[in-house]
């Protein structure tokens, strides 16, 4: 296993990435693999992700993206996308735990009836927040395991959403929370880390004085 504390110092948000390499489907694989474990409320994963290599395709995203050169150089860009209704597919879910008698029929059928009541109870906004809050769990994770595997990436919100919707025919369902390049850092052009406020600064315990 890799040490966390090096992988996190060692995770950059890069710029621009060294053009022509091309990440092995394989690499993609094993990547969502592990996704699958990333948190989210009533484990209900509502992160989905749309892949994007064909540089046809990528070139389309950059326009919709001001033309941002990082995204010509990089090997994939990434959509991360949050699913306002994944509450209604929680059924899918815990019937499995309910066929394996992993929970009883009363506990499943609890568990469905707390999930509607949140976020039913809560309206579309809670539906939509849920949405990013959960997706954006697992892209930090997913970036934090493309670093272990070797892959740079950085996550992006420099984009015209409604035109990106369209470009990639993404069902209204899905929330677009942000996109991630991912490729091979262009270390020739790495910047200077920005400056990070000590923890005191932005930790308190316990209440705010």
């Amino acid at each position: 296993m890799s040490d966390l504390k090096g992988l996190i110092e060692k995770r950059r948000s890069p710029n621009n990435f060294i053009e022509g390499i091309k990440i092995p489907k394989e690499d993609f694989q094993e990547i969502f693999e592990l996704l699958k474990l990333a948190p989210s409320c009533f484990n209900i994963q509502h992160a989905n992700y749309l892949v994007i290599t064909d540089e046809d395709k990528k070139e389309a995203l950059r326009e919709a993206a001001f033309n941002q050169y990082k995204i010509h150089t990089a090997s994939a860009a990434i959509l991360v996308l949050g699913d306002k209704d994944a509450y209604k597919k929680s059924d899918k879910i815990y019937s499995g735990m309910l066929n394996l008698k992993m929970i009883s029929q009363f506990d499943y059928d609890q568990m469905i009836n707390d999930i509607n009541n949140l976020y039913e109870g809560r309206g579309k906004e809670f539906q939509r927040d849920e949405a990013i809050r959960n997706a954006s769990l697992s892209a930090m994770m997913f970036m934090l395991i493309a670093k272990d595997k070797g892959w740079d990436t950085c996550p992006m919100i420099g984009f015209d959403q409604n035109r990106v919707r369209e470009l990639f025919n993404i069902p209204e369902n899905l929330e677009i929370v942000m996109l991630i390049t991912m490729g091979k850092e262009d270390t020739k052009k790495t910047r200077l880390r920005g400056y990070r406020r000590p923890v005191g600064e932005y930790v308190s315990f316990e209440s705010f004085k």
